[in-house]
């Protein structure tokens, strides 16, 4: 099934970038809040908590725009919107990176989430050993 001209236009990618832009604080909020919920309860290092909240949140964030992007364009079209954003690079797509998109960015950062939360419970539980 073909796109048609008014999904691949240029004002199409604009409302969409602009649903972006507006949704981005509103589900990294969302996402953060239960990682700095946990991350409270283990008294977990400022540094390690707000560190592994990005991590966390952005991954999540990313995901769902996508998502958003690949819903409104189909998969097979997505590229455009990419291709889109990196000519107003100054602009719409001033932080979107081709990277971003990558699931194994998003994974990486899922990950690494994890790991600092995991190293922070262990780093408080070390400190009540050794105090």
């Amino acid at each position: 099934m073909m796109a048609s001209r008014a999904e691949l236009s240029e004002q199409n990618f604009r409302r969409i970038s602009w649903i972006n832009i507006l949704l981005t604080p509103l589900l990294f909020i969302l996402f953060a809040w239960p990682y700095l919920v946990v991350g409270i309860n283990f008294n977990i290092a400022e540094e390690l908590l707000y560190i592994g909240t990005f991590c966390f949140s952005f991954s999540f964030t990313l995901t769902i725009l996508h998502g958003h992007v690949t819903m409104a364009l189909g998969a097979l079209h997505r590229s455009h919107y990419h291709d889109w954003l990196d000519r107003h690079h100054w602009s719409y797509g001033l932080l979107m990176r081709p990277i971003f998109f990558s699931t194994r960015f998003r994974l990486i950062l899922l990950i690494l989430s994890f790991v600092l939360l995991a190293a922070g419970v262990m780093l408080h539980s070390l400190s009540g050993v050794i105090i």
